[in-house]
């Protein structure tokens, strides 16, 4: 039986971006299964909770905690567990995708023959055989996203912190993301996603930055 791992919990979260107050007395507990999802206007904070929740960036108040104990006592414990795509796709131009895939994949321990299957699955599950062999500067923006989002299954992590995913995705890509997220919630991982665009996330729970904005009032977190 597969482990129950703790609950990552927002307490009273605030966070700064120089001297202004983006966000505060943000909640938030996020289980194993869980997915959360973040809207609100530009500037309302989505990707720095984001970077908040990846250890990237402090909260200037409130506890971020995986189950009893603070995020903060041991960062690199924290983002060995977790997969943050933001805006930028982080790919080396001169690396292929797959070599690429492999080297996120030899970060996370796998074994050679574990790391050759997971890579050559995240290949397939985003159709990126064609250019699996083409350094990465060769590829479209489209393209080197799809590599981005295939990280997600070369190299397994418990939580996913996913700014924007379906950026520069077409409606195939798109629903491939789709189905990797539910296959990662039913096998007890977590999803935290900040999107303007429709992204089905059955069962989510939303949350809108607006409402913890310092001058407006706040409303509980509603279920999509």
């Amino acid at each position: 039986m597969r482990p129950v791992l703790p609950d990552l919990i927002g307490e009273d979260l605030a966070c700064r971006r120089g001297e202004r107050l983006i966000f505060s007395g943000l909640g938030f507990r996020l289980p194993a299964g869980g997915a959360l999802v973040l809207s609100g206007t530009n500037g309302s904070g989505k990707s720095s909770l984001l970077r908040l929740l990846a250890g990237f960036l402090p909260a200037a108040s409130g506890r971020l905690m995986w189950g009893t104990q603070p995020v903060a006592a041991d960062l690199a414990g924290h983002h060995a567990r977790l997969h943050y795509v933001g805006h930028a796709d982080a790919l080396k131009p001169a690396l292929t995708p797959r070599e690429q895939l492999g080297f996120w994949s030899a970060l996370r321990g796998l074994s050679r023959r574990q790391a050759a299957a997971a890579v050559e699955a995240a290949i397939a599950a985003f159709a990126l055989e064609p250019v699996a062999d083409w350094p990465c500067r060769w590829l479209s923006a489209g393209q080197r996203r799809r590599v981005a989002m295939a990280r997600l299954l070369a190299a397994p992590a418990p939580l996913w912190l996913l700014d924007e995913p379906l950026t520069a995705l077409d409606e195939a890509s798109q629903a491939g993301l789709q189905a990797i997220v539910v296959a990662h919630r039913d096998g007890g991982g977590r999803v935290v996603v900040a999107t303007h665009a429709p992204l089905a996330v059955a069962g989510a729970r939303r949350l809108v930055l607006d409402d913890y904005h310092p001058r407006r009032a706040r409303e509980p977190v509603l279920p999509i």
